[in-house]
């Protein structure tokens, strides 16, 4: 247990509370705790009651049944590697940038999910996260199951279409999708390759909270030149339960690195 307690301490901030809160309020409403109606995302209760907590539990929460236990432990290991990656990599040294990213794709999952019924935000959000990894690291070579090989930049789309083709699904991963997009299209796409205003950027009361580290530049909006010399190094590059760096001329065994 002490491992353990180290480990997670040892965790950058963000990642370390959106891992904690997932697994608290998860188990919370496993066991009955807390009701599940109470957590998840609706549209009435929010405005009629001001139940204004809805939108963030609806992140944190994800109901643990014997059908759904593999795939809640599929998207933990999604949110812990790809938001551990992105915290300590393009965004290491910038603790309010990387807030503002989660703030944002969270604030357009809320959104989505009001006016579609997305009840559970979990999978898009960890989708959304990602996505923009994947975009940073477009050339970097992951592993699918069955030994498949591609550009990370493909790892979202093949696990939309994974969901859509063995579960009927897929929206959810096509709403994350889309709300990553949006993110790095506006604060990295459209403001350095086409050329046009930077349309996003973090507040300064987020940098009066978690001021710059050493070495953290202040008003992060292009994408890092060294993106490029991440891959040549294998530094940066994200793994998971489906896809994992391949920079040692091996495939992996499911679930490892």
């Amino acid at each position: 247990m002490s491992d353990i307690a180290d480990w997670f301490k040892s965790l950058p901030i963000f990642t370390r509370w959106w891992l904690g809160l997932t697994v608290g309020f998860s188990i919370l409403g496993r066991f009955g705790l807390v009701p599940y109606y109470s957590l998840v995302l609706h549209y009435e209760p929010i405005v009629r009651k001001f139940q204004i907590w809805r939108p963030a539990t609806a992140l944190f929460y994800y109901p643990l049944t014997p059908s759904t236990g593999f795939h809640f432990m599929i998207n933990l290991y999604f949110l812990y590697n790809y938001s551990l990656r992105l915290e300590t990599g393009v965004f290491d040294g910038r603790p309010a940038d990387y807030l503002f990213m989660l703030l944002f794709n969270w604030v357009c999952c809320v959104i989505v999910g009001l006016l579609v019924n997305i009840q559970l935000l979990m999978d898009p959000m960890v989708l959304s996260v990602l996505y923009v990894w994947c975009q940073l690291n477009k050339d970097v070579i992951v592993n699918f199951w069955f030994g498949s090989q591609f550009k990370a930049m493909y790892l979202p789309w093949v696990l939309f279409a994974f969901k859509l083709i063995i579960a009927g699904g897929g929206i959810l991963e096509l709403v994350g999708i889309m709300v990553g997009h949006l993110y790095f299209f506006l604060m990295f796409t459209y403001p350095q390759e086409l050329g046009g205003p930077s349309l996003l950027a973090t507040p300064n009361i987020l940098y009066d909270w978690f001021p710059n580290r050493q070495g953290g530049i202040h008003g992060f909006g292009q994408a890092p030149a060294s993106r490029r010399d991440d891959v040549h190094r294998g530094g940066g590059a994200g793994g998971g339960v489906f896809g994992n760096q391949h920079n040692w001329g091996r495939g992996n065994i499911l679930g490892g690195n």
